[in-house]
Parts: structure tokens; sequence; C-alpha cells
């Protein structure tokens, strides 16, 4: 598959009940040094602009997430551990845990 290009597999972008952004987008990417589990994701929560929770594996930087200032690894393992990663990251932060 050399010249596959990303396909988006998943974005869902809503509003929490504070009013809050949540945003998770899940594309199938080409295996790579990059992307060696064949996916590219970024998921968010923002809060009054900026964002508080992040897992995204950008170019260059790999696996990994942002918990309010902090960047820290990710060990990806699959697309549902990361969405019930994140969330029980989201829940913590709402619950003043993080």
């Amino acid at each position: 598959m050399p010249n596959m290009k990303a396909a988006l597999i998943y974005h869902d972008k809503k509003r929490d009940e504070m009013g809050n952004i949540v945003e998770t987008k899940l594309w199938r990417v080409p295996v790579s040094d990059h992307a060696p589990h064949g996916f590219k994701y970024s998921l968010v929560y923002v809060v009054n602009g900026v964002r508080v929770i992040g897992y995204d594996n950008e170019r260059g930087k790999g696996d990994h997430k942002h918990l309010g200032g902090q960047e820290l690894p990710y060990d990806f393992t699959s697309p549902a551990a990361l969405m019930t990663d994140f969330l029980v990251d989201l829940e913590a932060w709402k619950r003043g845990d993080l």
C-alpha cells in the first residue's frame, strides 16, 4: 500500500455539560516509523479555549499525551484503549484529580 492516503475512521466534536469542547479524530494511515501501528489520532479536551488534555502522535514526536502543561509518552495499543484512556483522563480532570 505505498500510495495509500490517510482514511478518516472516526471524527466527533461536541460540547460537554460544562460547554467545553471534546474532539476526537482517528485516521488509518500506512504503517511507517512515524505510525508503526497504522493510525494517526488527535483527541483533545479544550476548556476556555485552552487544551488541557490531548492525545496525539504528531510527526517527529510519536505517541504522547498532554495533561495540563505536561507532555508525557503514551503507549498506544489500540483505538479502543486510546479512547478509554482519554475518557479516563477527561473524567479525572473534571473531578480535579489531574
